[in-house]
């Protein structure tokens, strides 16, 4: 059962006031907040389990240990990948990325091309332009469409023998874009390319398959799924990552170190090195476990309710334009009132006890294509409510008369 009443209980924040008003949070595509058993597992190794991992014969390293790895197994269950060690835990999405940029530096030549979606956070652009222009290879941008759709006809004309690599997120976090993957994963791999799949916005709503998706790499941050900041991860393809180099050399990531020579690990500790974030691997997978529980079938099913709701809502009120209109959105609102800066907009919510994001949220290409400064976004999660939505709604009426 869907329990909202229960749900809502489970996270801490969502009880208090911000300037005199009880909290709507509304940026849930930045970051999602944390539930009280999350918060727990992360309480409970600081207090009980604070050791290092791997190799400590001591029962803290050991126990500390096996609840780490646990974790990359729960990891690993919830995106169905065929062996933990394709699993590597990450600092987040931006820095799974920045890891496959930095190993195919030795890769690629000036006679390959790279293909990027029109709709990329920042941190699915820039690692790949900086790999260009180490490499000389070639950076191709599929184009969007008004609706905030990628134009398949182009993806499909700019592919070819030389495409090396596609990049697309799963999910636009500005415009809530469901992308088609299943299509791109497929007609790039026709041509011979390898395919990453950015799913930090994706997999708050959506339950990924990599197996079923024949993906090559998708990588995604804990910070939208009910964890902890500053933890994610990378899977990818047992093969593929078996040829890539290191990415950061140090401690857990060698097998042996002479002055002579250093041999390294095998998947995933190549990838791994120093001391992770332990407490936050552990929760990380205590935050899927919590997900899981609740069911990804229906929070899909309630965040498309609110979306609904809330998108007929703002189309009552004048002046409002929605950017973004796919026929398959997760739950994301990006809009504008004409004549308004949306940075004062949302100020004023704040001001209202309601946080909405504002600015061009990392995809200044958007907004470039669309010709604003940025938007304001509101973004739901499963623990949101119609009501909030309604007090939303009204305090940006209340908004639009004292800037109009």
């Amino acid at each position: 059962m869907f329990d909202l009443t229960k749900i809502r209980a489970d996270f801490p924040i969502l009880s208090r006031k911000v300037n005199g008003h009880p909290l709507v949070y509304f940026d849930n595509a930045a970051t999602s907040q944390t539930p009280t058993p999350v918060i727990e597992v992360i309480t409970d190794y600081y207090t009980r389990l604070n050791a290092n991992i791997h190799r400590g014969v001591h029962t803290l390293s050991q126990e500390a240990t096996e609840a780490y790895e646990a974790a990359r197994a729960t990891v690993q269950h919830h995106f169905n990948a065929a062996q933990a060690h394709e699993i590597i835990l990450t600092a987040g999405t931006t820095e799974s990325i920045n890891l496959i940029a930095s190993g195919y530096t030795s890769l690629l030549t000036k006679n390959d091309d790279l293909l990027i979606s029109a709709l990329e956070h920042h941190s699915n652009i820039v690692p790949w332009q900086m790999l260009c222009e180490r490499t000389g290879a070639q950076l191709k941008v599929i184009p969007m469409t008004e609706k905030g759709t990628l134009d398949m006809d182009a993806f499909t004309n700019l592919l070819s023998s030389k495409t090396a690599l596609v990049f697309v997120n799963h999910v636009s976090n500005a415009l809530g874009t469901v992308n088609p993957i299943e299509q791109i994963i497929r007609q790039a791999h026709e041509v011979g390319a390898e395919v990453l799949i950015d799913g930090a916005q994706a997999c708050p709503h959506i339950k990924p398959d990599v197996q079923a998706l024949d993906v090559d790499y998708y990588v995604t941050s804990a910070h939208k799924l009910c964890g902890p900041t500053g933890v994610g991860m990378l899977y990818g393809k047992e093969a593929l990552l078996n040829k890539l180099p290191p990415y950061q050399g140090g401690g857990e990531m060698i097998a042996t170190v002479t002055f002579e020579k250093t041999t390294y690990a095998d998947l995933p500790h190549k990838f791994e090195a120093g001391t992770p974030n332990i407490a936050g691997g552990i929760a990380f997978g205590a935050a899927l476990d919590y997900m899981n529980a609740i069911g990804f079938d229906q929070i899909a099913a309630y965040e498309a309710e609110l979306l609904d709701y809330a998108t007929k809502a703002l189309k009552q009120i004048p002046g409002v334009r929605i950017y973004g209109e796919a026929e398959e959105k997760t739950a994301v609102l990006s809009f504008n009132v004409e004549g308004i800066h949306p940075y004062d907009i949302g100020s004023i919510l704040d001001k209202m006890g309601i946080a909405v994001r504002t600015g061009h949220h990392c995809a200044q290409p958007i907004m470039d294509f669309y010709q604003i400064p940025g938007t304001v976004r509101a973004s739901f999660s499963f623990y949101n409510t119609q009501e909030e939505i309604d007090r939303m709604v009204e305090a940006l009426q209340k908004a639009i008369l004292m800037l109009q």
